[in-house]
């Protein structure tokens, strides 16, 4: 199992972003995903999730309104679309895959800073 994320990067307040999360090594169309996030000093915090078919979402109270996931699963692929980004949005955001053993990703860094 593998999952890679990228898209992070330095963005202004206000600005968009839109990661991306690889994945491989297992049947990502049978598997609910999660984007993660932690910021320094914080422990890490759920931000979205997508069910296999990615009928349904959820999303923290934080990120509600401004965050979209989704996904691609003829790409192996899940995205977290992020606008309207906030100082307080800063962290490595990490995807995970659910089931009884969970996998992490490396983690993309996003500052969000003028």
């Amino acid at each position: 199992v593998q999952l890679v994320e990228s898209g992070g990067g330095l963005v202004q307040p206000g600005g968009s972003l839109r990661l991306s999360c690889a994945a491989s090594g297992f049947t990502f169309s049978s598997y609910g995903m999660s984007w993660y996030r932690q910021a320094p000093g914080k422990e890490r915090e759920l931000v979205a999730t997508i069910t296999s078919a990615g009928g349904v979402t959820n999303y923290a109270d934080s990120v509600k309104g401004r965050f979209t996931i989704s996904r691609d699963n003829a790409k192996n692929t899940v995205y977290l679309q992020m606008n309207s980004l906030k100082p307080e949005d800063t962290a490595v955001y990490f995807c995970k895959r659910s089931g009884i053993t969970p996998y992490w990703g490396q983690g993309t860094q996003v500052t969000v800073s003028s």
